[in-house]
């Protein structure tokens, strides 16, 4: 199971780099949940920051990192979990032109969100 951390910093004195240390520092603790890999995500201007330890499931490769971001750059996400009918939901996006980096179920949903929206998505 991986390991999920995150901050929001609401005072807005959060610069990008004590965030990511911060996060840094949170997912370094959850090794043991995501032995394979980690990742750390930052927006300082909204004083957020997301961690991920990752435990390789489906995408063993670096592409299936966490925290990801979508190919437009709007959503970014950080989970656990498994969409099973990811392979047609890929392949429905693909008939739309999307393109995609790796082999993760997260890529799908991230795009997902970018087509239909984040509701619809999730009800596919």
């Amino acid at each position: 199971m991986c390991g999920i951390a995150g901050l929001w910093d609401r005072s807005g004195r959060g610069r990008a780099e004590e965030l990511r240390a911060w996060a840094e520092g949170m997912v370094q603790t959850l090794v043991h949940r995501g032995p394979d890999d980690g990742g750390v995500w930052v927006d300082p201007a909204a004083g957020i920051a997301l961690g991920h330890r990752r435990l390789a499931i489906i995408d063993l490769s670096p592409l299936g990192r966490q925290p990801m971001t979508s190919a437009d750059g709007r959503y970014v996400i950080s989970y656990n979990g498994e969409i099973y009918n990811f392979p047609e939901l890929r392949a429905e996006l693909e008939g739309k032109g999307h393109r995609f980096r790796g082999r993760s179920d997260t890529e799908v949903m991230l795009e997902a969100f970018s087509e239909w929206g984040p509701e619809e998505a999730l009800r596919r």
